[in-house]
């Protein structure tokens, strides 16, 4: 959409970013009388964290399992919020984004893995009197990893994704690309590029091949699919055309 991105209250005076707060009440006196001030611009982001606490805070008194939906609940509100057009600049497809689309997926599969009362088989993991659980050590480290450490962007190497979590790496990359495919698209119609637009096209089919599988693919192709995309949003940023060239490559080499 487009949107004014100054404001000013209507109460106090007060002037500041509909781009950067994303909100129009007064951030000195609260009041929501405000108008908009300047040019219109395209405008897709939102300010928004992923906030985990209140999963962390049970991650060592409660079974994995039981968490999975409040964690999926808290990646999808985090990701609804987040575009990547602010005030008509187009941004990078950034890690933080990922690492959420990727928690979200884990959490999904590990859920389906574990089944009913999946959060008691996973308790009697390594016990020998227990039933056999529905998920693994492998499984359980790599979605408690991706938790930990959503807040920071960083997700496990492609060789440290156990081969029932390749779903859930391939879905958060053809999600995450997608999604990016559809603001860069919008950019590039206030914007036109003709080599982007042709290799845009590439990077959609390779997003909506892996959909179609499912996610279950290499996690290194997922991955290649990813840096296309990152590659093609830094070449209309940053204007490089070597960034091009290596998603050209990336995309030729898949």
């Amino acid at each position: 959409m487009e949107v004014r991105g100054e404001r000013e209250c209507a109460e106090c005076g007060t002037r500041w970013s509909y781009f950067e707060t994303g909100s129009v009440a007064c951030p000195d006196c609260g009041s929501l009388r405000s108008v908009g001030t300047g040019e219109r611009r395209r405008h897709t982001d939102a300010p928004a964290e992923l906030s985990l606490d209140s999963v962390l805070v049970k991650l060592d008194t409660t079974p994995l399992a039981d968490l999975v939906d409040d964690i999926k609940a808290a990646c999808r509100t985090y990701l609804r919020k987040r575009g990547f057009i602010r005030g008509g600049d187009l941004k990078p497809l950034d890690d933080a984004y990922l690492a959420a689309a990727e928690l979200r997926h884990a959490a999904d599969v590990y859920g389906r893995l574990a089944g009913p009362g999946g959060g008691d088989a996973a308790a009697t993991m390594g016990s020998p009197e227990g039933a056999s659980p529905g998920v693994t050590d492998d499984e359980e480290w790599y979605l408690t990893t991706l938790l930990r450490a959503a807040d920071t962007g960083e997700r496990p190497s492609v060789r440290d994704v156990p081969p029932r979590m390749h779903e859930a790496r391939g879905l958060a990359a053809a999600e995450a690309v997608l999604e990016y495919r559809k603001d860069v698209g919008t950019y590039l119609s206030d914007n036109p590029d003709r080599e982007a637009s042709r290799t845009l096209g590439t990077v959609r089919e390779r997003a909506k091949r892996i959909e179609a599988l499912g996610g279950d693919i290499d996690p290194e192709e997922a991955d290649a699919v990813v840096a296309a995309a990152v590659d093609l949003g830094r070449y209309l940023i940053t204007d490089d055309d070597e960034a091009l060239a290596s998603a050209r490559e990336r995309l030729a080499r898949l």
